[in-house]
This record gives structure tokens, sequence and C-alpha cells, in this order.
């Protein structure tokens, strides 16, 4: 009797994108192919966590010039337009992430920490009120951009409006391979927004984030309009998707899995736990893409000079030489030391910290009111997207305290 023969791997992000679950696919790519190639597509693939890592630290010969995204339209030479310095490499990228640093420090994220507690009050204590709701739709789609708002300085009566533009922005349809027109409308009519309220800083100064990108100064260097505009863009597309994805992951698998939620519910300062374990076993971005500058050997195989990469950040998070038991959800796990959820290496993300911050908050306030909660599955519908893995609508019930 001969055993049955695996067909070749096969990974194709156009194809199931991550509404359908990768993670099978992953094992086999590490065990398999490790350096994976798709003619069709023209990619390779990177998907151990020792491959992914020293991807994120090989800038030199790993590109992020012309994009970090799969779209198409955020491919090319042009990609800083859209993704800032996401898609610069050095010199040009250090220098304009040293004068955004000057603005968007440390200090300025710490004391957002109660007006994030404010604002996540704002819109979760209605919805508990009504015990069943969207999670997405009344809570974790409106808090990440109204942070970022409040970061940006948008008054407050065009904060529906801004995070409506967001939201289309990022929204993509099953089998759209590329960003929609409705996207790029929505991109145009936010660019145009924050233009305005640009020229209205430079007028009159106020305490906010955009007074003081305009006021950031290196050695007598500053950044210009476009720069400050691309990178209140960019908080857009990399700050207020993944967080919202982040929050919903979270609640999603300790529905699943709600011995991990009762840990939480007798030990709030597990909170913590939660987020990282989430960001290991189901990160918002499982794909960043680069470009190679020469020919790289590796695995007995050469990816050719000007080939793109992509380095798959949920494999390297589920990969068993670095993290025991990868594929099962701990909130607990001691082992978080191999995160790759933000990158690494000089593209590590700047908004890492804020992303964690505000996932604590709104995490440890749920758990405060909230006894115990449920999942409608029949209500479930993930984002369509050739990176980005989360839900458009997660319905839940809720058990108040």
């Amino acid at each position: 009797m001969t055993a049955a023969r695996l067909e070749p791997v096969t990974f194709d992000p156009y194809d199931y994108g991550f509404h359908e679950d990768p993670y099978p696919i992953y094992r086999r790519l590490r065990a398999e192919a490790p350096l994976y190639h798709n003619p069709d597509l023209g990619f390779w693939a990177l998907s151990r966590h020792a491959d992914v890592t020293t991807g994120f630290r090989d800038h030199v010969r790993l590109s992020s010039a012309n994009g970090v995204s799969l779209d198409p339209a955020a491919w090319g030479k042009h990609a800083h337009k859209t993704m800032s310095f996401l898609a610069m490499d050095d010199p040009r990228h250090v220098r304009m992430r040293q004068l955004v640093n000057k603005g968007f420090t440390p200090r300025r994220i710490a004391e957002m920490t109660d007006r994030i507690r404010e604002l996540t009050l704002l819109h979760l204590e209605p919805a508990l009120e009504r015990t069943s709701f969207d999670w997405i739709d009344d809570f974790a789609g409106k808090l990440p951009m109204d942070v970022i708002s409040e970061l940006l300085g948008v008054p407050e009566p065009d904060r529906a409006e801004v995070r409506r533009l967001a939201d289309q922005v990022m929204h993509r349809e099953d089998g759209v391979l590329d960003v929609p027109v409705a996207a790029m409308e929505a991109s145009l009519e936010l660019v145009g927004y924050y233009a305005d309220m640009l020229g209205q800083r430079r007028k009159t100064r106020t305490e906010d984030l955009t007074s003081a990108l305009l006021d950031a100064e290196l050695d007598g260097d500053k950044l210009d309009d476009d720069e400050i505009i691309g990178f209140m863009f960019l908080m857009v597309v990399a700050g207020n998707e993944t967080t919202t994805k982040l929050l919903g992951n979270a609640l999603y698998w300790s529905a699943i899995n709600p011995a991990q939620f009762a840990k939480v519910a007798d030990n709030t300062e597990l909170i913590g736990h939660w987020v990282e374990e989430t960001l290991r076993y189901d990160t918002s971005s499982q794909i960043l893409a680069r470009t190679a500058t020469q020919d790289i050997d590796l695995h007995d195989g050469t990816i050719p000079a000007g080939d793109k990469v992509l380095l798959l950040v949920g494999s390297a998070n589920r990969d068993d030489d670095v993290f025991a038991h990868a594929d099962s959800y701990d909130i607990e796990r001691t082992d978080k030391g191999g995160l790759v959820s933000f990158g690494g290496g000089v593209h590590f993300c700047l908004g890492a910290h804020l992303a964690r911050l505000e996932a604590r908050i709104a995490l440890a306030e749920f758990t405060d009111r909230v006894a115990a909660y449920g999942i409608d599955e029949s209500g479930i519908e993930r984002v369509h997207s050739t990176n980005v893995r989360g839900f458009a609508k997660l319905p839940v019930t809720v058990e108040v305290r």
C-alpha cells in the first residue's frame, strides 16, 4: 500500500484572502516550502520565524520603497504618498521617522490614557445597556478612529464623518483584488480634509499632534505639508484598521475559548497577556511586503533582484520552533518574546505602544463590566483583504455584572 501524495502547497492570498483560515497553509509552507515562489502572481514568501525576523532586520537587501501592501494600487515608486515612511528606505525613512517622533512622543501617548478611557466608555456603556450588540459596529470600529481624531485634533462634530471616510478607505468587497473606486474617492476626500485642517493649524496652533508635527524640527529640517498629511493618512490606514481587528480578534478567541476569558475575569492583571496572545495567535496584519534589491540566496533557492518578497507575519507567530504549542490560544503563555506582529528592525511599528494601550484599556473596561459573554457565529462576517485578518461583523450577547 502506497502513501497518498500531497499536492504541492499553494499559497495565494488573492484566492482566499484572510477571511478563511490561513494557518494550515502556513504550517505546510514552513515544513515544505520555507522559500515559496508563486510565479503567476510574481512573489516569494518567507514563512519561518527565523526568516521573517531576519527579513525585517535586513532593510538593505529587502527594500520598503515600493510599499508594504499587496494592493497593486499601493505598490510602486509612489507608494509613500499613501503609506508615508512605511514605504521609504533610509536615509529618507529615518529622517522622516525622527521628525515625526518629535511630535508623536511616548509622553503624548501616555497623556492620552484618561481620554482613551473616556472614549472607550462613550461607546461601550450604551452598547452594554442593550446586552446584545455588534462588537465591531458599536464599539471596536469606532474607538480607534476616535482616538486618532483626538490625537490629531479633529473637532468632535467632524469625527463621525471622518470615521465614515476612514472605513470606506479600508473597505473591500469579496473578490476585489485592488483598491476600489469608492476607497480612492474617500481617500481623496480625507486627504483634502486633513489639508484644510493643517492650513488652519498653520494660522493658529493648538495642543494637538498636527500642531506638534508642524513645529517638529531636527537641525533646521522640518516636515512639509505633504509629509504631514501623508503621516496623518497613515494613521488612518495603519492605526485604525489594525486596532479594530485586534479588539475583534481578542473578543472572538476568548469566546471560542471561554476558559481563557474566565482567567482574565478572575485576574485583571492578565489583560495585557490577553492582548499579547491575541497579537501572536491571530494578528491583524498577516503580511508585509518588501522588494529584493539584489539576488538573495536562501533555502537552496535564489530570490532575484527586483522581485516582491512577502514576510508572513501570521505564520512566524505560529512557528513551533519559537512558541510551544503554537496553535493553542493561551493567555497565560510565557514564551511571548518572539512576537513579530509589529514588524521589526528600523521599520518597527511606531504606533505599537498606542495600539497596545488602546486594547488594554478597552478590554479592561469590558472585563470590569461583563461577567460572561457569547458570540452569534451565524452573524459573523470577516473582512475581505489580502493582508488583514479580522471581523467586519461580530454579534455578541453579554451578561453584565
